[in-house]
């Protein structure tokens, strides 16, 4: 389960990466910044797991600078 701030914060990080960045998650076609903000928007099953790589992601970083 997704909560917005959880999903607000994956849109903010997301809306600054690069325009040309792909995500290929398990085999499946590569994702452009503008397909993966409009997956986390509807909360689909697609969008969920960008925000559980990206949450996870940013937990890794915080827990090598605490």
């Amino acid at each position: 389960m997704v909560n917005e701030e959880e999903k607000k914060l994956v849109l903010a990080r997301l809306e600054n990466i690069p325009s040309n960045m792909k995500l290929s998650m398990g085999g499946t076609m590569p994702l452009s910044k503008t397909e993966m903000l409009e997956h986390v928007k509807k909360g689909d099953e697609i969008g969920k797991k960008i925000v559980k790589i990206q949450l996870n992601y940013l937990r890794s970083i915080a827990k090598q600078y605490s």
